[in-house]
């Protein structure tokens, strides 16, 4: 296991924190480099990542937390198990509830949101609670790591993806943030049937600015690109 605590400087965008996250704690369903988005890969799916990339097949739509509100459940504060319905009762949702709980407490973020009632962490409102002149800490498990071994072990609890799928649905949001004036958000990759996020195409020196206007507009507007659970992962 590699060293969690990383340097402050290393956490420029929220793209980056999020990318080193996720290679820190070597979850086995989507590999990352840190290079990812560029390479050999990106001329099979017919971009070289400027922005000039075919059209993409429409994306399949997967259930969305409000969904399953529809279905019958009422959501509810973190610490009311009862008031969601069976889907928020899996061990990822309930390992992801136990990181919440610990971020709030020992990581000192009291206003960490709640899972989506899929599991996954619900990374728009993260954004929110993320502390600017901070080091990313809310991305990687509190200051220190405090709460770490809470955060992998609901990440290791996240149900098998389809690979295909979200390279299929990554790919579509690469082309549309492109489409809306990001023009050097690169194209995901495949790997060892595995799928390596695109976007900014030099995670360790920026070159995409996802604080600025016209990037949080295409981000906002390509949102629905992405199937659940990849938001954040480019």
């Amino acid at each position: 296991m590699s060293n969690h605590t990383t340097p402050r400087g290393a956490f420029r965008s929220r793209g980056t924190a999020r990318f080193r996250l996720a290679a820190a704690v070597a979850v086995p369903l989507l590999a990352f480099s840190v290079a990812c988005g560029g390479g050999d890969d990106a001329a099979s799916d017919g971009s070289d990542g400027s922005g000039k990339g075919g059209d993409v097949a429409s994306v399949p739509e997967e259930p969305t937390a409000k969904d399953a509100k529809d279905k019958g459940g009422k959501g509810g504060k973190s610490g009311d198990n009862s008031s969601h319905p069976a889907v928020g009762k899996s061990a990822f949702y309930d390992a992801q509830l136990t990181y919440v709980r610990c971020m709030r407490s020992k990581a000192g973020v009291p206003d960490f949101p709640d899972p989506l009632l899929s599991g996954y962490l619900d990374w728009p409102k993260i954004d929110e609670v993320v502390d600017p002149k901070g080091g990313g800490e809310e991305y990687k498990g509190g200051k220190g790591g405090v709460c770490f071994p809470e955060m992998e072990k609901a990440l290791n609890l996240e149900p098998k993806r389809d690979q295909q799928k979200d390279y299929e649905s990554m790919l579509a949001h690469a082309k549309c943030m492109r489409d809306k004036g990001v023009s050097k958000f690169t194209n995901p990759t495949m790997s060892g049937g595995r799928v390596m996020p695109g976007g900014d195409p030099s995670p360790g020196d920026p070159a995409l600015d996802p604080s600025s206007p016209a990037y949080k507009q295409a981000r906002e507007a390509c949102r629905s690109k992405l199937l659940e659970g990849l938001d954040g992962m480019q």
